[in-house]
């Protein structure tokens, strides 16, 4: 059961507030696109100007109940800074990102029903739609090692991860990780997006057409072109006025 911890705004710094407030955004964003597992999943963000602190969601609550001041803040160690109970493989899976890619500073993992069905295909995910050739140059994978409750899991994923800023956890589900929250969300629809295609398409029977690795190889191109300060903010801005009016800046 979750423990009705709250912190207050006025006893943090305004970078760490700020985060709260866009990381339990991000929550709500993914209750209403149904990217949710009851209360097993979670996402986290790192606390800007501090070392090895990050933010991620109290263990037993939905995520359309999170809010700014119930997030947890945790250390690296695993060891709660204030109050509020944490899903321990969570604690590994997110602490070990954030360990290996300073770069990183938000930290998605889902297992919706389409990325679990696409992450137990021995290809993975296929190029057969436009959102898998945009999601494509980013993505990794990890072979499942059971629940992550086993530490020294954080160094095969760090491995694993590479450079890249998306992971499909093998017979699993999706883990998204870049350097703004923004970007972290619109990556994680893309993905989540290709998976529910290429079940949908491989659900029809007939022969798939596959696209070449050069038509994604070029959208990358485009993408890194851009600012990355500018990477999915559109869509950020876009999803945030869904929120109005409801608590989760508080």
């Amino acid at each position: 059961m979750a423990v009705a911890t709250l912190v207050k705004k006025q006893d943090m710094s305004e970078a760490e507030w700020d985060t709260r407030v866009n990381l339990a955004a991000l929550y709500r964003i993914l209750a209403k696109f149904r990217m949710t597992d009851f209360i097993y999943t979670h996402l986290s963000a790192r606390i800007p100007g501090e070392e090895g602190t990050f933010l991620i969601n109290r263990y037993g609550d939905l995520f359309d109940r999170v809010r700014a001041s119930n997030l947890v803040k945790m250390d690296f160690d695993g060891n709660v800074i204030g109050e509020g109970d944490f899903n321990e493989a969570g604690f590994t899976i997110h602490s070990g990102v954030l360990m290996a890619r300073p770069d990183v500073n938000a930290v998605i993992h889902v297992h919706t029903r389409a990325s679990v069905a696409v992450a137990a295909q021995q290809r993975g995910l296929l190029p057969i739609s436009q959102q898998a050739m945009l999601a494509m140059p980013h993505l990794s994978y990890h072979d499942y090692e059971g629940v992550a409750l086993d530490l020294n899991e954080r160094e095969t994923l760090a491995r694993d991860l590479g450079d890249k800023s998306a992971c499909i956890l093998r017979n699993h589900g999706l883990l998204t990780f870049t350097s703004t929250i923004p970007e972290c969300w619109r990556l994680t629809y893309q993905l989540e997006t290709a998976c529910q295609i290429q079940i949908d398409a491989m659900a029809g029977g007939a022969p798939l057409i596959e696209l070449p690795s050069s038509i994604s190889d070029e959208m990358y191109e485009r993408y890194k072109a851009r600012p990355v300060a500018e990477h999915g903010q559109r869509e950020w801005r876009a999803v945030l006025e869904m929120l109005e009016g409801e608590d989760y800046a508080t």
